[in-house]
């Protein structure tokens, strides 16, 4: 462990095979663990406002998730198909706090791995909560558009064509024509969209049963042009306690109000810590 500045100053690494997964510790030792998971094109640094916040009363730990930041890997698209991605994340979770369900907060590509994660059976073990932003389950979002194709109303394809066009970027970022046209401003955003093109691909394969025990906070954000409720609500059915807030802000709420993403977390935290409550 090398130790550092800011509201993360611990790093180590731990080991998955093809990648040494980078992690960052700090906050208040003693307190309940809240490991932060980033999106795309993000890395760990994404979190830093939030966890100064949070470090007042909780541990706090993020990574940079393979790919990304000092996470470095050569792996090919698979490597990065959900799975693999719950795969990591609960191999920081038993390096950092191996004898503690922590609570977790994923955003984009980051709560999108963390819902694979928190519907695998025995999750609510290892998991106390699950704070949800800005990123769907793609199993539960596969069930909700079979349904509505099956069983289509005037609001299911209504919010199914607002989330489509939402996505009208997707079919771009999966193309042969990203890489070479992003990697010009970014190699390492180019080098991101092994997320898209290992998941999103997969469109076609059934959806899976997953369900969750785990409580669950969705917190929707009224001005994101990616995702709409319509794709978080299709949780609904499989998460035995979920809660969604609504707040006035756009997709990128981590980076420009950590002091509302931190709030709402707190509470969530205070109330399914197994310290804290009855």
């Amino acid at each position: 462990m090398s130790e550092g500045t800011g509201p993360l100053p611990r790093r180590t690494t731990v080991p998955r095979g093809d990648v040494d997964l980078v992690v960052f510790d700090g906050g208040t030792p003693d307190g309940p663990t809240v490991v932060l998971v980033h999106g795309w094109p993000d890395t760990h640094s994404l979190w830093h406002g939030v966890a100064e916040l949070l470090g007042t009363s909780c541990r706090v730990v993020a990574y940079d998730t393979r790919g990304r930041g000092e996470s470095v890997t050569a792996a090919p698209d698979a490597g990065f198909v959900v799975e693999v991605l719950a795969d990591d994340l609960f191999a920081v979770l038993d390096a950092v706090a191996p004898d503690e369900a922590v609570h977790l907060v994923g955003h984009d590509w980051g709560s999108v791995q963390a819902w694979e994660a928190v519907c695998r059976p025995g999750a609510d073990t290892r998991i106390a909560s699950f704070t949800s932003i800005s990123g769907p389950s793609l199993d539960h979002v596969g069930h909700w558009v079979r349904r509505t194709i099956v069983r289509p109303s005037p609001r299911r394809v209504a919010g199914l064509l607002a989330q489509a066009a939402s996505s009208s970027y997707v079919p771009f970022l999966v193309s042969p024509l990203a890489p070479p046209l992003l990697g010009i401003v970014d190699r390492d955003a180019a080098s991101g969209l092994r997320y898209y093109r290992g998941n999103l691909l997969r469109g076609a394969r059934r959806p899976q049963h997953r369900t969750t025990a785990v409580p669950v906070l969705q917190l929707a954000l009224t001005r994101d042009v990616a995702i709409r409720e319509a794709s978080l609500a299709a949780s609904e059915p499989w998460v035995e306690s979920l809660e969604r807030h609504h707040l006035p802000h756009g997709h990128w709420v981590v980076r420009t109000r950590p002091d509302v993403v931190a709030d709402e977390v707190s509470r969530f935290v205070q109330r399914h810590d197994a310290r804290t409550s009855d």
